[in-house]
């Protein structure tokens, strides 16, 4: 069943968005994806530093603890070195641990807790140490011997772990998050291809049925087609035939005219030249004026007469029954050349052609000298007729004006009536002229086989007989 073009386009921007809508989808999908992804990723980087950093504290108050002892311990000042050195470290870490925790987190109390607590400590170690630099025995060692350190670094352990833990937790929170974001990135990939692929197989089902659409209507145009062209073919032909039919019955129609004006016509003329010559021997020796008038009668009789020849000749030209196509063919060029006063060279061989095809090439020459003395206005006209094995080729070539072929106005009907005549004869017409360079038309007409001529000739001498 053949859908409607609206439909077909409905359907193939219905793919095609889609297609778009998914590429769309795929995109938008990818970017969420990767910025949450992003996102939680720097988190579990930031909660690692922190844990990181709140793992250095303690470790640097382990040492700086560890430090002050030895240096209550022995008295050697090489103990202060580590001791000072945490103490920078534990500073730094404080610091960085106040940026990773800002006021409104809730971590933020516990780090003020374990600041406290770590100012604390530090404040007991700095006091004993101080005290061991100036000699006090009793009073350094009371406060080492008392449990107010061991608080200090038990709350100090405790409320570091609380953030270590809280840290952990929240990058265990990221990572489940990365893995939430992977799974719907998956997902909706995993979507937005199928539907992919759907509007891609929608797309090749109207392609293909787009394309088989195509071939059926190239089908039916061809079809149509062909059948036109079997059309012209019929009418070229039917329309040739008629032209062939027609040239034939104009040329019986002439035929039959110029019989009727040979035998009635010139029945007539004859007779009334014969009844003048009566006249002449019966009046003897008439009176001038009589005699002047009979010679002007007789006068006028003989151009009838040759009028009526001429017409005759026009009509049907007996020269070419009578005489053949190369007597013919001599006879109408000098008939030309003597009215037109042009100079007219004639070379022409004998041929074996049937009568209709005698008939053709006449014509073709006679139609060709009429447009030449209309239209050319040369100074010298060429006819050739040579025969060849297997064909005859007709030549009329003149210098005249010329003209171009490729312009020549559907109009004329000369050169086209002398084409069909030429190839309804089994004959090929060619015309070759340019302005200024003269006009040259050459037909070529194909011989009758042997036994073909012969049956011809016997033809033509039987209705010449009869």
């Amino acid at each position: 069943m053949k859908l409607p073009a609206s439909l077909r386009e409905s359907r193939g921007m219905i793919g095609l968005a889609l297609a778009l809508l998914a590429a769309l989808v795929l995109i938008g999908i990818n970017e969420a994806g990767y910025s949450r992804s992003n996102g939680a990723l720097q988190q579990i980087e930031q909660y690692t530093g922190t844990r990181n950093t709140v793992n250095k504290l303690l470790q640097h108050v382990l040492d700086a603890e560890t430090g002050s002892r030895g240096y209550l311990l022995t008295g050697d000042p090489r103990y202060l070195e580590p001791y000072n050195a945490a103490l920078a470290e534990i500073t730094a870490n404080l610091d960085a641990l106040a940026k990773a925790y800002p006021v409104n987190t809730p971590e933020a109390g516990m780090l003020v807790q374990l600041t406290r607590n770590v100012q604390r400590k530090l404040a007991e170690m700095d006091l004993s140490v101080r005290m061991r630099k100036q000699g006090n025995e009793e009073a350094w060692k009371f406060v080492l011997l008392t449990d107010v350190g061991k608080e200090h670094m038990d709350a100090i352990r405790d409320q570091a772990g609380r953030l270590s833990d809280s840290a952990t937790a929240r990058m265990v929170d990221a990572q489940h998050q990365v893995e939430h974001t992977l799974g719907l990135a998956r997902g909706g990939i995993a979507v937005v291809t199928l539907a992919a692929l759907l509007a891609f197989a929608l797309y090749l089902r109207q392609t293909t049925r787009l394309k088989l659409a195509g071939e059926q209507q190239q089908a039916a145009l061809q079809q149509e087609r062909d059948l036109l062209e079997s059309q012209v073919r019929e009418r070229t032909a039917t329309l040739a035939q008629l032209a062939t039919h027609l040239q034939q019955v104009r040329e019986e129609e002439r035929g039959h005219l110029a019989r009727e004006l040979h035998d009635e016509l010139g029945a007539l003329l004859t007779a009334a030249k014969l009844d003048v010559a009566r006249l002449k021997s019966k009046l003897g020796t008439p009176p001038p004026e009589v005699t002047q008038r009979l010679q002007h009668l007789t006068e006028s009789l003989n151009s009838g007469i040759a009028l009526k020849r001429r017409i005759i000749e026009d009509l049907r030209p007996s020269s070419l029954s009578n005489l053949g196509l190369t007597a013919a063919l001599e006879i109408l060029a000098r008939e030309f050349s003597e009215r037109s006063g042009f100079e007219v060279a004639s070379s022409l061989e004998s041929v074996e052609l049937d009568e209709q095809a005698q008939l053709t090439v006449y014509r073709t020459v006679q139609e060709s000298l009429t447009n030449i003395g209309k239209y050319a206005e040369p100074k010298q006209v060429e006819i050739s007729v040579r025969d060849y094995s297997n064909h005859v080729e007709v030549e009329i070539r003149d210098d005249g004006k010329g003209f171009d072929v490729r312009a020549a106005k559907p109009s004329t009907h000369g050169l086209a009536g002398m084409r069909h005549r030429v190839e309804a004869a089994g004959g090929r017409l060619v015309v070759q002229s340019a302005p200024g360079r003269g006009t040259r038309i050459t037909a070529t007409m194909p011989k009758l086989p042997a036994a073909a001529a012969a049956a011809a000739a016997a033809s033509s001498n039987a209705t010449a007989a009869a």
